[in-house]
């Protein structure tokens, strides 16, 4: 079994079961660091990988062989799985990337599947995590990312247009500058579980303007604000053609 199917397995374990126990993040935050982060609701965390990452040069062909550990679960493209149980990362920021890895790795961000690939003993240090966030959002993005229903496009257009556009843009497209993710093209069922997690305060570095602006969504009004920005299309030139290998991983 090649290594990369280990981490599937392995990744799939934790899915099901408890997160491994982490040792100490030689190169990144220390472990005292992220058990004091881990009751925070913190969105923007003052200094830290996230600052330094954002200050270096990129090697992209490092954060190439960074993503094979990536790959395992987002796929080679990029991609993630349709249904969402991993999210499509191709295409995003390189600032937001960096934002996300940071908040894992420093305890912000609640994410026990992912936490023990992305600690600097696994990938590198702070380095690392400038080099495989340029390397990812310069994928191009899944021309068939999963969608909802489309039964109720008009609610989730006007919800959008009153509730989102200010950060995530008239197309998604999100604000590098300001963290604010690219939400085009994003699967369906990846979006509806991280609102909730936003909702119900699990997902704890979260814009807290977000919190409060959707507070009083009902589960309707998610379905269809969330069914709508599935469907929001980037530009073509960041859209791999369908059916598109990766040739890094081939």
């Amino acid at each position: 079994m090649s290594m990369k199917w280990v981490i599937v397995a392995l990744a799939t374990t934790m899915l099901a079961g408890p997160a491994l126990a982490a040792g100490p993040a030689a190169g990144g935050p220390d472990q005292a660091t992220v058990e004091a982060n881990k009751n925070k609701k913190e969105w923007m965390s003052q200094g830290g990988e996230r600052e330094e990452a954002l200050t270096l040069k990129p090697n992209k062909d490092n954060g190439r062989d960074v993503y094979e550990v990536c790959s395992a679960c987002h796929m080679p493209e990029g991609w993630g799985l349709v249904d969402g149980t991993f999210p499509q990362l191709a295409g995003q920021h390189r600032s937001v990337i960096i934002k996300q890895l940071a908040d894992i790795r420093d305890g912000h961000r609640d994410n026990p599947t992912m936490y023990p690939f992305a600690l600097p003993s696994e990938i590198g240090g702070t380095q690392a995590i400038a080099d495989v966030s340029e390397y990812i959002a310069g994928l191009k993005m899944n021309p068939q990312n999963g969608q909802g229903e489309g039964t109720d496009l008009e609610l989730g257009a006007k919800l959008y247009k009153d509730n989102c556009v200010r950060c995530h843009g008239e197309a998604g497209e999100g604000d590098a500058a300001k963290f604010y993710p690219r939400i085009q093209a994003q699967h369906y069922e990846y979006l509806i579980r991280q609102y909730r997690w936003i909702k119900e305060g699990k997902r704890r570095n979260s814009n807290p303007e977000m919190v409060e602006q959707i507070k009083n969504f009902t589960d309707k009004d998610t379905k269809a604000v969330l069914d709508y920005v599935s469907r929001l299309k980037p530009p073509a030139d960041l859209v791999a053609p369908a059916g598109w290998k990766n040739p890094d991983f081939q």
